[in-house]
């Protein structure tokens, strides 16, 4: 997750119009809209939740610059985690048990999309432009532990339980396991915001100017604050609303359900995908990463408990195994990310490697 550290510079003092004018305009299109709606409308409606996600996220930064660490860690973290589930929940709902792989299948494509396609953006276009970039080891390393320790534990260990037949974990292995994850998570933000600061601080200081912001005023936090609670709260309407022409369209494109999983995560990762590629242009690989492997963690070490949360007090059954195609992609990604960061430098070849392992998911998943 985004360190308030490395803030965008636009968030001095002013709020950018389109992060107040987008959860607005979502707002009215709830009010305005009829329970039958044709096609044109959901497009509105999906264009309409990539902005207010977008919106969410901006504010949600605005706040966390605001109140400072470790608590802004944890802000970013929330409001992000708070869309990504809404998001799993409402589909799940509308469902009911044929949407119990949906969890899984968002969180395992954000670990993908962003291990081989943002870092691997990240990698390429600054080896591009740089040839070698440099950043801390030991954050990355602390990063990848945690990260590959969750992603283990919530996606390939139930397909070995016996407890319950098939990928799934029983109630109580259920909760354990979000416990588990839940502590992990705290944990690596502990490290990050206070234990070990300097793990995920850029050694080159070159373009502070360009990094540090000025915290906003106490009137740009509270309005920042309001607006992030009205774009929360359209994110889930407007999601439960896409849900069934979400999957009409995936669907009737003969593709399997796997893939919306893929659409809810590239919505969700989106911004700090942006930033994190931003980043890797100026060279400041260490921001880009500290962005990338954050969101990650907060993917799978919030959504997780969240899901399993809401497993258990509405009954449904949540499926978390990842089949052996994938659980093959999983191991194949973090492996070659840790040996990618192994030299404490980067090129372009790693990020074409990674981004060539991407084409593989993205099309194994629409061709299976």
């Amino acid at each position: 997750m985004a360190h308030p550290k490395y803030l965008h510079p636009r968030l001095k003092i002013a709020l950018p119009l389109w992060t107040a004018i987008c959860p607005i305009i979502g707002l009215v299109l709830l009010l305005l809209l009829r329970e039958e709606h044709a096609g044109i409308v959901d497009a509105l409606m999906g264009i309409a939740l990539i902005s207010v996600v977008l919106s969410a996220v901006h504010h949600a930064e605005v706040v966390a610059h605001k109140v400072g660490e470790p608590y802004g860690t944890l802000i970013l973290a929330l409001a992000i985690t708070v869309i990504e589930v809404s998001l799993i929940v409402t589909i799940m709902l509308s469902e009911g048990e044929q949407g119990s792989t949906l969890a899984r299948d968002t969180v395992f494509a954000a670990i993908m999309l962003i291990l081989t396609g943002i870092i691997g953006l990240c990698l390429l276009l600054g080896g591009f432009r740089y040839k070698e970039q440099l950043f801390v080891k030991q954050g990355v390393s602390a990063s990848l532990v945690t990260l590959s320790a969750i992603s283990i534990l919530t996606l390939v260990l139930p397909n070995y339980t016996t407890s319950v037949l098939g990928p799934v974990y029983s109630t109580s292995q259920l909760l354990f396991v979000a416990l588990v994850s839940l502590v992990l998570y705290l944990s690596f933000v502990m490290i990050q915001a206070v234990r070990h600061r300097d793990y995920f601080l850029p050694e080159d200081n070159s373009g502070e100017e360009d990094i540090h912001a000025e915290p906003p005023s106490n009137l740009t936090a509270i309005t920042s604050l309001a607006l992030l609670l009205l774009a929360l709260a359209v994110v889930v309407i407007l999601s439960k609303k896409l849900s069934p022409a979400l999957e009409k369209i995936v669907l009737g494109l003969g593709a399997p359900k796997s893939l919306v999983g893929v659409i809810i995560a590239t919505v969700i990762l989106l911004p700090e995908g942006l930033a994190a590629i931003r980043a890797a242009r100026k060279n400041r690989l260490q921001t880009s990463l500290n962005l990338a492997l954050g969101s990650a963690l907060a993917s799978i070490g919030l959504t997780i408990p969240a899901v399993a949360v809401v497993g258990y007090f509405t009954g449904f059954t949540i499926t978390l195994g990842i089949d052996t195609k994938s659980t093959l992609l999983l191991v194949l990604s973090l492996f070659t990310i840790s040996i990618s960061f192994g030299a404490g430098r980067t090129n372009i070849l790693q990020g074409i490697v990674l981004l060539v392992i991407l084409a593989t998911y993205l099309f194994t998943t629409v061709v299976p």
